[in-house]
């Protein structure tokens, strides 16, 4: 049996948002069979993402957009990518101070134009500091893990 690779992409600016990427990543770890790659976007390269079975996409919303470093991870990736990625499943967390929408758009967008495969509706983690965020990325990273693992997608 082939390991599976999880490729987990997030933005993490500040201590809480670093703690939602590493929460995304514990939580794809803790299934087996599935190998978790954690990168920072500016540390990302399209091998990386060619190497993947699924991505797990998180950003701050940054004047109701995605962050700048994610913004640049899809720069770089996306023609070396767009022909050999297609399908390629994802689902997407964005931190937002306001309401998420134009986060959630503008990584919607890019990764439409992929032809990468959305498995679940966005998680957006609205307004002031919440611990339950903290739970929420450890789900949908074990989600996503168990989803691949399971050959769902």
């Amino acid at each position: 049996m082939t390991t599976k690779r999880l490729l987990v992409v997030a933005h993490a600016p500040s201590p809480n948002t670093l703690r939602l990427r590493e929460a995304a990543r514990a939580g794809a770890d803790e299934i087996a069979g599935v190998e978790t790659l954690c990168l920072a976007p500016l540390a990302t390269t399209p091998d990386d993402v060619l190497g993947a079975h699924a991505i797990l996409i998180g950003t701050t919303e940054n004047l109701g957009y995605m962050s700048g470093a994610l913004k640049d991870f899809f720069d770089r990736c996306y023609y070396p990518c767009l022909e050999r990625t297609q399908g390629l499943p994802y689902v997407l967390y964005v931190r937002a101070g306001s309401d998420g929408t134009g986060a959630r758009r503008s990584v919607e967008s890019v990764a439409t134009g992929l032809r990468w495969r959305k498995v679940q509706e966005p998680l957006i983690l609205r307004g002031e500091w919440r611990e339950d965020f903290v739970d929420a990325c450890r789900e949908l990273g074990m989600a996503m893990a168990a989803g691949l693992e399971a050959g769902i997608f």
